[in-house]
């Protein structure tokens, strides 16, 4: 806990502590995160940030909109109800004003909500990671416990082994739940089953404590799993191949041909008519194009599976 954290903490943490029950998704998000942070401290920084973000903004753009007075630069033409006519002599102040709350609701709205929902992007980040890494890291299982090692040894030097990212972080988990709460194998295996974000994990830590409680044969448990999780890999694997010829025959036709097509058809509908600012063709080279082009690569990235 830094500073920062600590007065935020001192400052709004008993409050944070009574709406437990109103942020339990939050809670879990953070758990299955493993991010090193409490929820009350993490909710009473979200809420500190979210309020000095909105000041410095709304500070910043009051000052820009009243020093460039921006809202004398709004003229009326025609009838204008005589309301606004009354207010409009006063339109640098309400302007001012209004500018000010619009910041600090918007900005510190967005902080709160990039706080909030930050948890859940790092648990669906070490859920791909984890699907990734969990055939691997059952083959390397499966050859300890062929050479006799205990279960508890095994998930102890899984942790100690980096090159299984995130499937040895929750390795870890259970080597500390052993090592340093004092708890047995089927305990830790249970309570990192109930917090771990990955679906594929939490399967296989269920049924090794199944495999341990009925006195089953683990290594075969181990080796079953090993080849059912590298059988739905390439599985995926190949599914996401077959989409992404998909999505690549659609980027040909909407923002290849489809764009050249616009283009050379504004061109021509520009030079009969005569225009010489064809907005429609700016818009489709700056904003279409480029726009169009970002959203497919947002697309591409997050259906791309770990490697």
């Amino acid at each position: 806990m830094n500073s920062f954290e600590r007065f935020s903490f001192n400052l709004l943490g008993m409050r944070m502590k009574a709406k437990r029950e109103q942020y339990s998704m939050l809670r879990n998000d953070l758990i299955s995160a493993r991010l090193k942070t409490s929820f009350e401290v993490y909710v009473s920084t979200a809420v500190v940030s979210s309020v000095i973000v909105g000041l410095i903004s709304a500070i910043a753009l009051g000052f820009f909109t009243w020093f460039l007075k921006l809202p004398n630069l709004i003229k009326y033409k025609g009838d204008v109800p005589s309301t606004v006519l009354f207010f409009s002599q006063y339109s640098l102040i309400l302007g001012t004003v209004f500018v000010v709350i619009f910041s600090l609701l918007v900005f510190g709205g967005i902080t709160y909500a990039v706080f909030i929902s930050y948890p859940s992007v790092v648990a669906g980040t070490r859920r791909r990671s984890i699907d990734a890494t969990l055939p691997y890291a059952i083959n390397y299982i499966t050859s300890m416990s062929t050479a006799g090692i205990t279960p508890a040894e095994i998930f102890r030097l899984l942790g100690d082994s980096p090159i299984y990212g995130e499937s040895s972080v929750e390795a870890r988990y259970i080597a500390r739940e052993i090592d340093i709460f004092g708890r047995d194998l089927i305990d830790a295996l249970r309570i990192v089953a109930s917090s771990t974000p990955s679906r594929r994990m939490k399967e296989f830590l269920q049924g090794s404590m199944a495999s341990i409680s009925s006195g089953g044969n683990l290594t075969d448990y181990f080796r079953t799993k090993a080849n059912q999780y590298a059988l739905e890999n390439r599985q995926t694997q190949k599914m996401f191949l077959d989409t992404l010829a998909l999505i690549s025959e659609s980027y040909v036709t909407a923002m290849v041909a489809g764009t050249l097509f616009l283009i050379i058809l504004q061109s021509i509908m520009s030079v009969i008519g005569g225009s010489s600012t064809p907005l429609f063709l700016y818009a489709i080279v700056y904003m279409m194009i480029p726009f169009g082009t970002m959203m497919f690569i947002i697309m591409i990235s997050s259906m791309t599976p770990e490697s």
